[in-house]
């Protein structure tokens, strides 16, 4: 795979260039390094994002496929159900 160099131009405020450049230099570590890093992990936090939201998304259509086929339970059937249990577990631990 041949590796194309691009060059990438972005304005910074002064002091946060300097200060960026102060840490890479304590780092002795390249700025351009760095920003690559930084790049990689923007775009892998994104795409974590973007699955964790189809994953969310295919969760709740599942959950209203269910409650359209009849298979699901009011707020009040579950808040019922757990309050009894919630029950049974003091009476048990009495």
């Amino acid at each position: 795979m041949s590796k194309k160099e691009a060059v990438f131009t972005m304005k910074l405020e002064p002091e946060l260039r300097a200060d960026f450049m102060a840490e890479a230099a304590g780092e002795d570590r390249p700025a351009s390094q760095i920003m690559r890093e930084l790049m990689r992990g923007y775009i892998e936090q994104r795409r974590r994002a973007r699955e964790y939201d189809e994953y969310l998304r295919r969760k709740v259509e599942a959950g209203r496929a269910s409650m359209r086929a009849g298979r699901g339970r009011s707020n009040d059937e579950v808040e019922a159900e757990f309050a009894a249990r919630r029950n049974q577990v003091a009476v048990d631990q009495a």
